[in-house]
């Protein structure tokens, strides 16, 4: 009897406002059952920031289930129905932030990143995985700038690799690129 087909890995990329949840979330609309990851780590003293996670919150269908401030690798480790990792980029300011690497060298959050690629790889339901690309426009002025521009340039191209299928927003058109 041949082996099921595991459901795809999906990396969706884009840049700030690019339409990159809302076409994730969209991937997802036939799931009976969603499991959405979100990465942002609420400072209660940032109101605009408050009212983005707001508006992410008020767009998902009930039935989803979600898991906020979370270790991904680890919670992809338990398996589950079809699952919405959002987003790469909060996911890693978090992980510098809390290793202290803003001033260490590059790759001080190389553990985490290889948690989570192993965790990419190895997942047996659908998944699908928001990260902002940010190697389009200029160097950054600041060592912390050109820092997450690297880490999370790096962890992209990971990504990329592990997932099956990969997709490049640009003013809310989706471009395939895998």
């Amino acid at each position: 009897m041949p082996a099921t087909p595991r459901p795809p890995r999906v990396l969706v990329l884009g840049g700030a406002r690019s339409g990159k949840s809302a076409f994730a979330e969209n991937l997802l609309t036939e799931a009976p059952t969603v499991r959405y990851l979100a990465t942002a780590v609420l400072d209660p003293a940032d109101h605009d920031f408050a009212d983005r996670i707001a508006v992410h919150r008020d767009r998902r269908p009930e039935h989803w289930t979600t898991v906020e401030n979370i270790e991904p690798a680890t919670v992809l480790a338990t398996g589950a129905p079809a699952t919405l990792l959002d987003d790469i980029g909060t996911w890693i300011t978090a992980r510098l932030d809390a290793r202290e690497a803003w001033d260490a060298p590059r790759g001080t959050v190389g553990p985490d990143c290889d948690a989570l690629v192993e965790a990419v790889e190895v997942y047996r339901e659908r998944l699908v995985i928001v990260s902002p690309e940010v190697g389009m426009g200029v160097i950054p002025a600041t060592r912390s700038g050109r820092l997450f521009r690297d880490e999370i340039g790096m962890l992209n191209q990971r990504l990329a690799r592990a997932c099956d299928e990969a997709y490049l927003l640009v003013a809310g058109l989706p471009i395939r690129l895998k």
